[in-house]
């Protein structure tokens, strides 16, 4: 049985995973009704609901504290003050039991999670706030085959909200207001081979929304339609080079309707399958990383930190996803 803990920015999340099955899966979100996210802030919100979510964790899957076989925790990339109060709260949980840690890569995470809906081999769409990529498997590592030049899809859909007031996140009130709205605006549009730009686009939009040209409604439709677009551009440009029959998404800004939409279509044009997880399994959540650390547990050992060697286990804020040795697979 693994617990599992997620903290790379706003969510605190614990879950429990047995032999594959989720047992449990609570999170608790630092939001704020205006603005975007404050780090240290974010990392306090965590500190605070720590032990509370975990004791709730092991109430609501039944089980006592001993039957944890290892902590698998999610050590990069992220906030560096977020990924702190994770890893300490794992240091001393782990400590306290006598159990190993097992640092896993939250955006790989976000890929093997997708085996839970039947994928095999799949080109992941991973559109999120900090990070936007097109993530596959070759030659023993999750390659990255197109990403974001500038800004994460979420970050940028999160700077527009605050253009137009509204709270961390944006998503769903961005999304509400394009559901208004069928009016399209022609907007720049950037992709370069596989990768895709946001910072022209964000620029134009402030624009029109300090100089009140349009009404929001008619402004949130036509981003979602643009940046949609594009990344199901990429996708499909990176499933037709890398030859695979699979589309996953994954990542917070995947729960948005119309990107599944758009992503459904592709497929069935292109004669691809579609999977998306359930939306708990979208957002940050810490099930997708006990899910991955069982994995990690169950094939490679060297993956595992016991407790003479905490002091040197760390984070690592930049890690990216393609310097990630699988080893497991």
């Amino acid at each position: 049985m693994i617990l599992g803990i997620e903290s790379t920015a706003h969510t605190f999340g614990i879950a429990l995973v047995d032999k594959g099955k989720i047992l449990c899966n609570i999170k608790d979100m630092y939001t704020t009704e205006k603005g975007g996210i404050i780090p240290m802030e974010s990392a306090k919100h965590h500190r605070k609901v720590a032990d509370i979510l975990y004791k709730k964790a092991l109430e609501e899957a039944g089980i006592n504290e001993e039957k944890i076989r290892a902590i698998a925790l999610s050590r990069s990339p992220g906030l560096a003050p977020c990924l702190l109060a994770g890893l300490e709260f794992a240091k001393k949980k782990a400590q306290e039991l006598g159990i190993p840690l097992i640092g896993v890569n939250h955006c790989v995470a976000h890929l093997e999670i997708g085996k839970i809906t039947g994928a095999s081999d799949p080109v992941l769409l991973y559109a999120s706030g900090a990070n936007t990529q097109i993530i596959a498997y070759a030659s023993g590592k999750y390659r990255v085959f197109g990403e974001t030049l500038d800004l994460g899809v979420g970050n940028f859909i999160d700077t527009i909200g605050r253009y137009m007031g509204r709270g961390f996140p944006a998503g769903p009130a961005i999304s509400d207001l394009a559901d208004r709205s069928d009016r399209y605006i022609e907007l720049p549009y950037s992709i370069k081979g596989m990768d895709v730009s946001f910072s022209g686009l964000q620029n134009k939009i402030r624009q029109m929304i300090e100089r009140k040209e349009y009404k929001n409604e008619d402004i949130a439709y036509s981003m979602q339609e643009t940046i949609f677009a594009m990344l199901v551009e990429a996708a499909e440009r990176a499933l037709a080079h890398t030859g695979k029959k699979e589309l996953l998404l994954g990542g917070g800004v995947a729960c948005n309707k119309r990107l599944q939409e758009m992503c459904k279509i592709m497929c069935k044009e292109r004669g691809c399958k579609f999977f998306c997880p359930e939306r708990s399994l979208l957002v940050d959540n810490a099930a997708m990383i006990a899910f991955t650390g069982e994995i990690m547990l169950k094939k490679e050992k060297g993956v595992v930190v016991g407790s003479k060697e905490f002091k040197e286990f760390d984070m690592d804020p930049r890690e990216r996803t393609d310097q990630v040795y699988v080893s497991w697979k």
